[in-house]
C-alpha cells in the first residue's frame, strides 16, 4: 500500500504543509532558510512533512525539495489572486 499524502495550506498566514503517512511517534523538525521546515522521523529519519512559510512567493521551491528528500509526486501549482 502506497503511504498517503495530506496537503495543507493556510491562506491566512499563507504557511503550506505537505505530510507523508502517519505522524511517527518521535519527530524532530529542522528549519532550512528562514522559511522551510523539514520534519523527520527520529528513529528512521524519513521525511515526514515539510512546511513552507510564505508560500506564494516560495511557488518554485516545493518542487526541488521534494527532489532533494527523494520524494516524487505529479505537481503543477498555480495561485491566482
Amino acid at each position: 500500500m502506497k503511504e498517503s499524502i495530506d496537503i495543507y495550506y493556510d491562506e491566512e498566514t499563507d504557511y503550506l504543509e505537505v505530510s507523508f503517512g502517519s505522524p511517527p511517534k518521535t519527530e524532530y523538525t529542522e528549519q532550512h532558510d528562514s522559511e522551510i521546515l523539514i520534519t523527520r522521523d527520529a528513529n528512521t529519519g524519513e521525511v515526514k512533512s515539510i512546511g513552507i512559510i510564505a508560500f506564494k512567493k516560495r511557488t518554485e521551491i516545493l518542487k526541488s525539495i521534494l527532489k532533494k528528500v527523494g520524494v516524487s509526486m505529479p505537481l503543477d501549482i498555480s495561485i491566482s489572486e
